[in-house]
């Protein structure tokens, strides 16, 4: 007969020690459809209930039974992230584990973010944790994807593993129990950069604040491409907010890796007199506010081009020139024309997104954008160039003379696609930008605002993650899945100019 103490024993081993089946990271949908006059399609919205077992909180998975294995990747705080308090909290939890791995029974799962094309994203924290530091662990049921999807699940934990930098995600812990795989990565309560947008007048930031988003992206993305890696999702929804108001890219299952040969390229560089740069005006432009900042872009516009001094520089490039893949993956209004055309596309696909990008922050929408998704590709695809509405500010010549060079549809010749974020940073638009110093610049006043709201909000809505925790809005564009057989899915008919279908 069993004793009291061996009873207790046991009936706290099933509470704490739960079988394979305990894992329980179900949830319900009541679907609704929303449907207004936007820049983006209509899309069906899902209401969701939480329900997931609170027990899952409290399970640790076990190696002592067959059926439920726990593989804990082993990670080390990265040198740009080790002064981050999260690192402290995974530290401290290691250390009390009795094994130094990290598993789920020392994360408490506080609610549902939303889900992705691949799997759900829950808020948690440490459970032994005194701080207020909160992380996004997002769960894919490996049982329920194609073998292409687990490949792109393979994929983004590899490509996670790989980053340090301060505006890309941190891989805290890879853990593999039965058939889930969970990422515990960086919780971004900012929400993205498509829900500001949709907050500001006419769905457009001013120049200043394109500039500032810009050149954060710009630099995460030369990041990327120094490691080979095409990113090809690029799109505000996929711009993180992080409480100080810098970006974080989220979604990589979309990437590809490429080889790369870094090189210390010798450079012939004119600094003009009369230059910004070391100005007192903003990091990221000219202050409208600023008489004597005006009168310094004025002198320098009016300069004669190469009136100034000459200097040789050492600048790095390392881009994935040889980049090459014939995969038909994106967002249908961020999509490259080399990419529509299906004829293959290397990395000239980001700086195309990243061109697209800047029209939209600047123009509340994207350029080539049709009345369906077919139109928009037609628009993309055909010779059409790209049109700017009428408005003037500080600041804007020199953004569309970038945005047109980025969206040039022979590859071959668009900027970025030789000698990446090198090239592109040079150009005048981001004239004035100290890029060691990013990190440190203030966000704009947009996003401050912003900040403050989410602060005094007392329950947020979420949904719709895609490989991170984002805020939901309505009028988010879905990936653009692959109905479409490159650009001989179209039979094409030259009339009037126009294509037809």
């Amino acid at each position: 007969m069993q004793s009291p103490a061996s009873a207790a024993m046991d009936e706290e081993s099933a509470l704490f020690f739960p079988s394979d089946t305990d894992l329980d990271f179900s949830f319900t949908s009541c679907a609704t459809t929303t449907t207004t006059a936007s820049t983006r399609t209509s899309l069906a919205r899902s209401s969701l209930t939480l329900s997931f077992n609170d027990r899952l909180s409290t399970a640790v998975e076990t190696t002592t039974t067959a059926t439920t294995t726990t593989n804990t990747t082993p990670l080390h705080s990265r040198p740009h992230r080790a002064w981050d308090p999260h690192w402290s909290a995974i530290k401290t939890a290691l250390n009390l584990s009795p094994d130094g791995a990290l598993h789920l029974r020392h994360l408490k799962l506080l609610r549902h973010l939303g889900t992705g094309n691949l799997g759900r994203v829950f808020l948690c924290r440490l459970r032994d944790d005194a701080s207020t530091s909160c992380f996004a662990l997002k769960v894919v049921d490996r049982d329920s994807l194609s073998p292409k999807k687990l490949s792109h699940v393979r994929a983004e934990a590899e490509i996670l593993y790989l980053l340090d930098h301060p505006f890309l995600p941190t891989l805290y812990a890879h853990i593999e129990v039965s058939h889930y795989t969970c990422l515990l990565i960086d919780y971004c309560p900012g929400g993205d950069l498509h829900s500001l947008l949709r907050k500001q007048p006419g769905n457009r930031l001013p120049v200043r604040a394109v500039r500032f988003f810009a050149a954060e992206v710009l630099v995460a993305l030369e990041y990327l491409h120094a490691l080979g890696i095409v990113y090809r999702d690029l799109k505000p929804e996929n711009i993180l907010l992080r409480e100080d108001g810098h970006v974080m890219l989220s979604d990589f299952d979309l990437c590809f890796k490429a080889d790369v040969v870094p090189t210390l390229v010798r450079t012939q560089m004119t600094l003009r007199l009369g230059s910004t740069a070391g100005s007192q005006c903003s990091c990221f432009g000219w202050d409208s506010g600023n008489s004597n900042n005006n009168n310094n872009n004025n002198r320098r516009s009016e300069e004669p081009e190469g009136d100034g001094e000459t200097e040789t520089v050492m600048e790095f490039v390392a881009e994935p020139t040889t980049a090459f893949s014939r995969s038909c993956v994106g967002t249908h209004e961020y999509l490259a024309p080399e990419l529509v055309s299906g004829t293959g596309h290397g990395n000239g696909v980001d700086w195309w997104a990243f061109g697209v990008l800047l029209y939209e922050l600047m123009c509340g929408t994207t350029p080539f954008k049709g009345g369906s998704k077919e139109s928009t590709l037609r628009n993309i695809a055909s010779s059409r160039q790209v049109r700017f509405p009428d408005f003037e500010e500080e600041g804007a010549e020199e953004a569309k003379d970038l945005i047109e060079k980025l969206l040039v549809k022979d590859p071959r010749r668009r900027l970025g696609c030789a000698r990446g974020a090198t090239d592109i940073k040079r150009h005048p638009f981001f004239e004035g930008v100290k890029w060691a110093l990013i990190r440190n610049y203030k966000p704009p006043a947009e996003v401050r605002a912003g900040t403050v709201e989410r602060k005094t909000r007392t329950k947020a809505h979420v949904t719709h993650v895609r490989g991170g925790p984002s805020y939901s809005y309505p009028h988010k564009r879905r990936r653009f899945s692959r109905w479409w057989k490159g650009l001989g899915y179209y039979k094409k008919k030259k009339a009037g100019g126009l294509l037809y279908v």
